[in-house]
């Protein structure tokens, strides 16, 4: 089975600026994730999480090494064929939901097939049976205003994936939620990879949300630390996070 991201020795290099130190924020990262993983992206701020996530999804540009998502060199796409890939095979789950208060739930998720140009048939079609597997088909004709933080990244989940992307990150997707919205939201993600076989890939300081993952990849200085996989026990994994957490802090 072929690797659906394949990264190899991706190094991102912020260059100095009025005499500033240049900082290497990426430092020869190589990591694969295999069609239906669900990883976890952990590490102490300032370990370079997030321009991981950003480089992988096109956002960001690396300053060398590879990064290949479904078959798909990432740097040998021009800058209109690298649009048209992040919209139709890349979904983004953000922690600030990043909806549209102009528009309606219904209206925000059907967004990225309008621009698509998808015909209307279609495009009612998969967002109603978006809405209904994440349970928030009542609230189609609401904006994200009238609704809580839980049920906006609900939206933004189905949003992500209406596509069928071949990835959907997540950065932070639980930051903005109580603790009832978060255990939701991490149960509707696993219920994507589980149901849906999305891959995903999730930023997050949080260890009760990593402990959904199916894999934990610590990152510390820019370089993959270390990495343990899940047993299915999340109880026992969760206990694992935190004890490879409190050493890390306790190296910085």
């Amino acid at each position: 089975m072929n690797d659906m991201i394949q990264v190899e020795n991706l190094t991102k290099v912020y260059r100095s600026f009025k005499g500033a130190k240049e900082v290497k924020a990426l430092d020869q990262i190589s990591f694969t994730a295999a069609p239906g993983e669900f990883i976890g992206i952990m590490g102490p701020s300032g370990s370079g999480k997030t321009t991981l996530l950003n480089v992988l999804s096109g956002v960001d540009h690396p300053t060398s090494g590879e990064v290949i998502i479904a078959g798909n060199a990432m740097d040998k796409l021009k800058r209109d064929a690298m649009a048209l890939f992040r919209r139709r095979k890349i979904g983004y789950v953000f922690q600030d939901f990043n909806l549209l208060d102009s528009l309606t739930l219904k209206e925000n998720i059907a967004l990225p097939l309008i621009l698509d140009r998808i015909a209307p048939k279609e495009i009612e079609q998969r967002v109603d049976e978006l809405m209904a597997f994440f349970g928030i088909a009542d609230l189609a004709n609401k904006y994200p205003y009238h609704v809580s933080g839980g049920q906006k990244q609900r939206a933004a989940a189905a949003r992500a994936i209406v596509t069928n992307p071949a990835v959907c990150f997540a950065d932070e997707p639980t930051g903005n939620l109580d603790s009832k919205s978060a255990t939701d939201i991490m149960g509707m993600l696993t219920q994507m990879n589980e149901e849906r076989a999305s891959t995903i890939l999730m930023v997050t300081h949080d260890p009760f949300a990593a402990s959904y993952c199916k894999r934990i990849i610590f990152i510390k200085d820019g370089q993959i630390n270390l990495q343990i996989q899940s047993s299915g026990d999340r109880k026992a994994f969760f206990d694992k996070i935190l004890e490879i957490l409190s050493v890390m802090r306790g190296e910085a």
